[in-house]
């Protein structure tokens, strides 16, 4: 798998796609409405991406942004740009070398004017985008959104969307760095595990699934494959309760609506989750969430 993030412009989002995948994209892209695919790192860093375009009949239009620039060329295969950018993706020695770049022109850089808030403000605005952030489902464009919009009173908006990135990226940056110290497979890794067996076993799982227990039960239907017997799913206001130190509330349930297939989902997830080391807190009541405590909630950002 590659360390990278490929978004296309019909909105589809493949996380760490093999490099078969990655080319199997780029081959596709040329049709209207699906002309291009953006790669960012995994995780995201602020302005470094790769980027290609293409029409059908056309040339591939490629680009590469970081800390040497920002780059454009050209490529008449898809071979060929398929093994560019997996040799950007694998940070290969001399993974440009198969292309003629120039230098692109990204204008002047403009001057975000600092924050004006009383610090308490700002203490509440830092804490509130760092709680978003150990969730660790949030992309630097939520975070931004988060930071733009949380102290938001009125006609009052005193933070603008220039200033909300600048902070989201100061914010993203220091978790970044401080999951490097992060070893070996970490709590939120094993519960994406367990759930990924569960999917293969027919039930649907879903990670930080819509905003609370009301939405999630209504809306787990429409994610359901055929077949599928049941479904385990946890909200964002349970992840934000998990990385708070408090445990994991799992709900979970039967398609037929029946408590013995309830029953029975249930105890396949506890199973699931034993299986990759995590504890679970479960009486058998189908009545009753199931709980995944103690957890360490260390989930690596992807962006």
């Amino acid at each position: 798998m590659l360390d990278i993030t490929v978004r296309t412009e019909n909105a589809e989002r493949h996380v760490r796609p093999s490099a078969r995948e990655l080319e199997e994209l780029v081959r596709r892209i040329g049709a209207r409405g699906d002309n291009f695919l953006v790669l960012q790192r995994v995780p995201d860093l602020p302005d470094v991406f790769a980027q290609v375009w293409h029409e059908h009949g056309g040339d591939y239009a490629v680009e590469h942004r970081g800390p040497a620039g920002y780059f454009e060329a050209t490529a008449g295969e898809p071979a060929t740009v398929a093994a560019v950018l997996v040799g950007w993706a694998r940070r290969e020695s001399g993974w440009d070398s198969r292309l003629t770049w120039s230098p692109l022109d990204a204008g002047p850089e403009r001057e975000v004017p600092p924050l004006d808030l009383a610090d308490g403000e700002r203490a509440e605005l830092e804490d509130r985008v760092r709680e978003v952030l150990a969730g660790g489902y949030a992309s630097r464009e939520d975070l931004a959104e988060v930071a733009e919009e949380y102290l938001v009173t009125g006609d009052r908006r005193p933070v603008s969307r220039p200033q909300a990135r600048e902070l989201a990226d100061r914010l993203w940056l220091e978790r970044v760095a401080e999951q490097e110290s992060w070893q070996g497979e970490t709590d939120p890794e094993r519960l994406t595990r367990a759930f990924a067996a569960l999917e293969a076993a027919g039930i649907t799982a879903r990670e930080n699934f819509t905003c609370c227990r009301t939405c999630g039960n209504a809306e787990i239907g429409d994610e359901a494959l055929p077949g599928a017997r049941g479904f385990v799913y946890f909200h964002a206001q349970s992840t934000e309760a998990a990385a708070a130190g408090h445990g994991l509330t799992l709900h979970y349930g039967g398609f037929d609506g029946s408590a013995g297939t309830t029953t029975a989902v249930g105890a396949e997830v506890v199973t699931a989750l034993e299986a990759a080391g995590l504890p679970a807190e479960w009486n058998r009541d189908p009545g009753r969430a199931i709980t995944v405590t103690p957890l360490r909630w260390h989930r690596r950002l992807v962006g």
